[in-house]
């Protein structure tokens, strides 16, 4: 095989890449910034392990430094990125000025745009190419423009042959191509690139990568199925539509395979379509996601209920209704790819989800609380189940479900004429646990949990498991089968086996005092009676006293292992237990709610406390009103009171008047008007004088 690695160039690249902290730019950064220059001139054919160990020695130094050394800018400056050299915010605050990107894209040896999720690029990417043509005389060297476009711009393209229209398109097809109503700027786009990297090749050179559906790394397009096929919130993933229509994809970390491609080969051809060698219609997509990650059930509904979808937006919705047949020819034929998914989603769905849930951390917890009877373990599994959104898995629930389960299943069964074994395993545990006083045979507890913890929803959020195994010999068949647990690494259920045991303990006493103050409503029907609850209680004393006890078997494996003591029936002291567990577990490793759900949250918080305070007013409001019309009743009352009073004091002086006015006007007046009449007659200097002068001579009794 002939050495290319002297022709490499011996010093690095800088690239530059619009809004390198979204989807498609961030992995296409990420992946050049891990790739040597020039790498993808080497052909790896069958012997490559062996030219690769050759120069590996005498070629180590002089590639040690052609590398990709990636610039760019960001819209967020909540995460920083390691392979990204230089930073240029382009946030509302500190917009970034067309003049001064415009010196950046100057010191940048290739210049890629990508105008697959935001509409607002595309104008910003016609800037920058006109702009880079304009001053292509002055370059100090040779640059490469890149549009990442979409295979929208393909979406109306009449058949390619029109006597058998499943032929598909190629990269030859692209003059002809028809893009859709909603991407027309983005065909004009990518024909002024193609245009403008004819003038002068030999200084600028302009790129069109036109991407199918991006998948992988996290999902971005296809992100609404593996997260609603993840939480396993509904048990039919929605098919919007037939699900006919092929839909062209590639793999994010191959679409970046194909830039670095473009970057070291500088291709003759301008136009090249990038999309794996799949032909995966939306139902074969949907269909696999969920089967491999969610309930495995899908349901076709109208198209018009995916414009119910908050998360996708109308680019998303024209991209998801695409129906396109297409190859890539080009880089089949004149490219070297080490192809991640070359085949499509479908074919790799395994690593593909495998992909999603590392990169965005959706890993599930799997714990066991272990302890006594009576000890609280529920109510502490509980609450750790609230908090890090778990399973919880009892056992005697868990026996109930199946049971429910395999009579459901029978039922769908009957109404198919299509009885299979799941009659039989019913039957089955029927007979057992008629025989054994409604109790199962371990052989059956030990299949029945194990599918519990092997169903998609405990694979992928993880569980709590509440009080079970019990015994050494339980939980050696439980996770490890018929193998020794040392050779657990090897078997399926290490994917079920726990990462953190806890054996929470109380004193005999408190346990027993605990139980006889339970309500009586609580322990009918339960093994905390006075007669069984001691008995349980020795039983369990005397497995755990043991040379193999349940908690060796796990300290055995090398898992966490933590013992906590309740000392106390206090609600405070389940919850430093259970703040102990969670500082022990870690952060939740599902979800976190998105913007949208937060901002959703906190709005309808804001309308709660809103509707509270409106519903207080209003009742201040009533009792105010009410308060005043007592307030004037009262007042009414005590007016008509006062009335009365007053009236019956007038009548009692009136009452009480009488005789003395009958004793005036016949003993008094008479007397005396006739003494008034004489002093206004005579009017003397002393009037009262003489008034009283003459009642004295007056006075008819004298």
């Amino acid at each position: 095989m002939a050495d290319k690695t002297e022709e490499r160039p011996q010093k690095s690249i800088r690239v530059f890449i619009n809004n390198v902290d979204n989807y498609t730019t961030k992995h296409i950064a990420k992946f050049l910034d891990s790739c040597v220059v020039g790498a993808s001139l080497v052909d790896f054919e069958a012997d490559v392990e062996e030219e690769e160990d050759r120069l590996q020695d005498d070629k180590q130094t002089k590639i040690k430094d052609a590398t990709f050394q990636i610039v760019g800018t960001v819209s967020s400056q909540t995460e920083k990125c390691s392979f990204i050299s230089e930073e240029y915010s382009v946030n509302k605050s500190t917009h970034l000025k067309h003049e001064e990107l415009l010196r950046h894209l100057m010191k940048c040896d290739v210049i890629i745009f990508d105008i697959n999720q935001h509409a607002d690029q595309i104008a910003e990417a016609q800037w920058a190419v006109s702009a880079l043509h304009k001053e292509m005389d002055t370059f100090s060297g040779h640059k490469i423009f890149i549009l990442v476009s979409t295979i929208m711009t393909w979406a109306m393209s009449k058949p390619a042959n029109k006597d058998d229209p499943e032929i598909p398109f190629t990269d030859e097809h692209y003059r002809k191509r028809k893009a859709h109503p909603n991407f027309c700027d983005h065909i004009e786009l990518e024909k002024l690139v193609v245009k403008l990297g004819k003038t002068k090749s030999s200084l600028f050179s302009t790129y069109v990568v036109a991407s199918g559906l991006q998948y992988g790394m996290g999902e971005h397009m296809f992100h609404l199925f593996f997260k609603m096929s993840w939480l396993g919130e509904v048990s039919e993933v929605p098919i919007f539509g037939d699900g006919s229509n092929i839909i062209p994809t590639i793999h994010i970390n191959d679409l970046a395979g194909i830039i670095q491609n473009v970057i070291d080969h500088k291709p003759k051809s301008q136009y090249i379509v990038a999309v794996d060698d799949s032909k995966n219609t939306m139902d074969d997509i949907i269909k696999a996601i969920t089967l491999v990650l969610g309930p495995g059930k899908t349901r076709n509904v109208s198209k018009e209920e995916i414009y119910l979808i908050r998360e996708l937006t109308q680019t998303d919705i024209d991209s998801l209704f695409v129906n396109l047949r297409i190859e890539a020819l080009y880089l089949k034929e004149n490219f070297n790819i080490q192809w991640v998914s070359e085949y499509g989603m479908v074919e790799n769905i395994e690593q593909i989800t495998e992909e999603y849930k590392q990169t965005r951390r959706l890993l599930p917890l799997r714990i066991c609380i272990l302890g006594p009877p009576a000890v609280g373990k529920s109510t502490i599994a509980e609450r750790i189940c609230k908090h890090y959104k778990l399973h919880h898995v009892k056992l005697k629930e868990t026996i109930t479900e199946t049971l429910n389960n395999l009579e459901s299943c029978i039922q769908m069964e009957d109404m198919e004429n299509d009885e299979g074994e799941t009659q039989e395993f019913l039957d089955t545990l029927k007979e057992n646990m008629n025989e054994n006083g409604g109790r199962l045979d371990d052989q059956y507890v030990i299949r029945i949990m194990r599918d519990k913890l092997r169903t998609k929803p405990c694979l992928n959020q993880g569980f709590v498991l509440d009080g079970f195994p019990k015994t050494y010999e339980l939980a050696k068949q439980l996770f490890t089968g018929d193998e020794e647990p040392e050779d657990l690494q090897s078997k399926h259920e290490k994917k079920i086996i726990p990462e953190f045991v806890f054996s929470v303990d109380a004193t005999d006493d408190f346990l027993k005092n605990r139980v006889l103050n339970l309500p009586e409503t609580v322990v009918e029907g339960t093994s905390y009676t006075p007669e069984q609850f001691p008995r349980h209680l020795a039983r369990f004393r005397e497995r755990n006293v043991e040379d193999q006890t349940v908690l060796n078997f796990f300290e055995d494996l090398e898992i966490d292992l933590e013992h906590l003591e309740i000392t106390s029936n206090d609600d405070n002291e389940y919850l430093l237990v259970t703040e102990k567990i969670c500082k022990k577990v870690g952060k939740p490793k599902n979800y976190r709610p998105i913007s949208e759900e937060v901002e959703e949250e906190e709005r309808r918080q804001a309308e709660q406390q809103l509707k509270k305070q409106a519903t207080q007013k209003a009742e201040a409001e009533r009792q105010e009103e009410e308060e005043a019309q007592q307030r004037d009743q009262r007042w009414g009352e005590w007016n008509q009171s006062l009335q009365e009073v007053r009236r019956e004091e007038h009548d009692l002086l009136e009452s009480q008047s009488v005789p003395l006015r009958n004793y005036l006007m016949r003993d008094v007046m008479p007397t005396l008007t006739q003494g008034l009449i004489q002093c206004s007659t005579i009017r003397p200097d002393d009037p009262i004088d003489f008034l009283a002068e003459y009642l004295l001579k007056n006075n008819p009794e004298a």
